[in-house]
């Protein structure tokens, strides 16, 4: 049942570095041409999650021989670089969200980037479901830590999409940024959380037979 767990946690991930590299392009370009920095940061959003769906990989792409000490190195370093990327997203949404409302920039109409949000805002809460399910049935904290990033991407694709279209319809450009606001702190919360984890998965815990419990 590990092997099986860790197999769709791995391509899980494949499946998440390839949709934020989409997702990068088509946010960058939407916000090129409408000159919204909301898009161009989403789009930045999505680099991150690629870094995030790259360190998975690397954490459960099989290694034959790698001992459970090996194992429990890995797990803490991917923890760390989650939790990292959680705060340079923060950081750059909380200095774009100010200067866009201070500045009082609005960025133009985007149907292409209302279209992007709104595929977001649906691939990635189920995304975050399954990722989420998985890490918990496997034991394993960066999973869980990716798939909280995955439901941060989540929530910013319906701030985006929120403060795309009240401008689109209303010309209410300040949703945006103020949504972007509250992002930013969810975000410094849930990377203090997973630089702080403490319980984190080796392959003996993760390995061992259903119903016995884990005396780690």
């Amino acid at each position: 049942m590990t092997k099986i767990l860790k197999r769709q946690a791995l391509l899980l991930s494949y499946f998440t570095l390839a949709y934020n590299l989409v997702e990068c392009l088509l946010a960058l370009l939407a916000g090129f041409l409408s000159g919204s920095i909301a898009l161009v940061g989403f789009g930045l959003d999505s680099l991150l999650e690629s870094l995030s769906g790259g360190v998975m990989i690397w954490r459960f792409y099989p290694h034959p021989g790698r001992s459970p000490e090996a194992e429990a190195l890995l797990e803490r370093r991917a923890v760390r670089i989650i939790g990292y990327t959680f705060f340079v997203l923060a950081a750059y949404l909380l200095y774009e969200s100010l200067e866009k409302l201070i500045l009082a920039e609005p960025p133009s109409p985007s149907l292409l980037g209302i279209c992007v949000a709104l595929a977001s805002s649906i691939v990635m809460p189920a995304l975050y479901l399954v990722k989420f399910r998985t890490g918990r049935s496997l034991g394993s904290a960066s999973l869980r830590a990716d798939s909280k990033q995955t439901l941060a991407c989540g929530l910013l694709s319906v701030a985006l999409l929120v403060g795309l279209g009240l401008n689109y319809l209303y010309g209410l450009w300040q949703a945006d940024p103020i949504i972007g606001l509250l992002i930013a702190v969810f975000l410094v919360k849930e990377g203090r959380g997973a630089v702080q984890e403490e319980k984190l998965c080796s392959c003996a815990a993760c390995a061992l037979p259903p119903g016995e419990p884990n005396r780690r």
